[in-house]
């Protein structure tokens, strides 16, 4: 083996155990949360400590077109200088060969890192929180939807087909059966997680027909946000040995529950490791409220990070187990920051408002934004929400494009991202938005040809 490979991790290093290295994938995320880069010859990785990839991949929109998102220099698609972070190394066990993928770091040709880089946003961020001596903690939950294969977009979603013969069943939450239904797909998601080093804390049937989640460990921001980044592609893998589709669209089928990533998110002091959300008779402190409070105040601005689609949007709805406010209660599913049972020392709070659909990396980073800005602007929540929060006033942005015109008009957290990650983001999601009216619904078609 040559002198690199022994920076990989432990899990890299077993897979690689006795075996020849074949290729190795070298990636970043772009803005929807996609794996960009290169694929090159394990002998020609270990000769280069960088490689090169344009700008532009950041000016993309979900559909492949280009948003006019270059800035004052023009759209000269300068090269970005992108070096290994070897942390971050993995085995992609669903090739033919032996392949490990490894997440890079992206920089400017200055040594500056590229703002709009998701994983340099997440950074960022976190950064803004260490300055203060705090550390944060966050724990992701990840739903998605094991369905049919779908290769015509006119035909409408639908469940897979379970052992049995028979479509997997809805209403169906934390039925083993139900599991058991696409057993050999969790078998696979199991083997690959393992051979790449990830932790699955749990894996559980959700209400939606074919609907899973998988419960991630506690820990840090960036490192979490890579294990997401992964597990899209790996759990896309193992559904396609199945022959079915795994989806993380915040809302693939009619009728059915959307997917969320709920993320939990604790702090602690980075001199003493105590939770700063509990005092020391174990009480709920300052920072336990402001934490809430900032997410109250500031996340209808990051819901357009929280919710980047179109689509995202139908999973809020009234009483169809996604939030519809920004109410908080304590152990109470129906709001959207919900405080889980828990010891003063693993007090955490869970914003339940991200859909699955967003890039980790983004969601993590606006929801860790909001709550520092509450933090140091000791912002106090609203009244503890008792009962039924789908009773509430509705708080949600109803569409992409009013989420944006929030996120446009907030400064505050504009600026704790990064200025020009901002302007692309946006100019990007309004192209896609402008592409989206461009395509006509058969609902229209249906009520509207012969109606008006």
């Amino acid at each position: 083996m040559s002198d690199w490979t022994e920076k990989l991790p432990a899990a890299a290093r077993r897979y690689l155990e006795g075996r020849r290295l074949d290729e190795v994938e070298c990636i970043i995320s772009d803005l929807p949360g996609i794996a960009r880069g290169k694929a090159m010859p394990a002998s020609k990785f270990a000769k280069q400590g960088r490689f090169y990839l344009p700008n532009s991949i950041f000016f993309q929109t979900i559909t492949g077109d280009w948003a006019q998102a270059a800035g004052e220099g023009g759209y000269t698609e300068p090269d970005m200088i992108l070096t290994p972070d070897y942390t971050t190394a993995t085995a992609a066990p669903w090739t033919a060969d032996w392949t490990l993928q490894v997440i890079h770091d992206a920089a400017l040709q200055n040594g500056e890192p590229v703002p709009m880089a998701p994983r340099n946003v997440l950074k960022r961020v976190v950064e803004f929180y260490h300055k203060r001596g705090w550390k944060p903690v966050v724990a992701p939950e990840m739903e998605f939807y094991l369905v049919a294969r779908n290769i015509d977009p006119a035909h409408e979603i639908e469940p897979m087909m379970g052992r049995s013969g028979r479509p997997a069943a809805a209403r169906q939450a934390y039925s083993m059966s139900a599991v058991d239904e696409y057993g050999p797909v969790i078998d696979d998601i199991y083997d690959f997680a393992e051979a790449q080093g990830f932790e699955i804390d749990g894996i559980t049937q959700e209400g939606g027909a074919g609907q899973v989640e998988i419960n991630l460990r506690h820990g840090d921001p960036v490192r979490l946000a890579d294990e997401i980044f992964y597990f899209k592609r790996l759990i896309r893998e193992a559904a396609l040995r199945h022959d079915c589709f795994a989806t993380f669209m915040a809302k693939p089928i009619e009728g059915e529950p959307g997917s969320a990533m709920h993320v939990h998110h604790s702090v602690t002091d980075m001199e003493t490791g105590q939770n700063i959300f509990s005092g020391p008779d174990g009480e709920e402190t300052d920072a336990f409220r402001h934490f809430i409070g900032g997410l109250q105040t500031y996340m209808p601005a990051g819901i357009a990070l929280l919710a980047p689609y179109v689509n995202s949007y139908r999973r809020y709805v009234k009483d169809h187990a996604a939030p519809i406010n920004l109410a908080w209660g304590r152990d109470n599913r129906t709001t959207g920051i919900r405080v889980p049972i828990a010891e003063p020392e693993a007090r955490r709070v869970e914003n339940r408002l991200a859909g699955m659909d967003c890039n980790p990396y983004l969601g993590i980073a606006a929801s860790l934004a909001c709550g520092y800005l509450g933090l140091v602007e000791k912002i106090e929540p609203t009244a503890e929400y008792i009962g039924d929060a789908y009773d509430a006033e509705e708080e949600v942005p109803r569409g992409l494009f009013s989420a944006l015109d929030l996120f446009d008009a907030s400064e505050e957290l504009q600026e704790l991202l990064h200025p020009d990650f901002a302007r692309v983001y946006s100019i990007v999601k309004q192209a896609e938005y402008d592409e989206f009216l461009q395509v006509i619904s058969p609902w229209e078609r249906e009520h509207l040809l012969l109606n008006v």
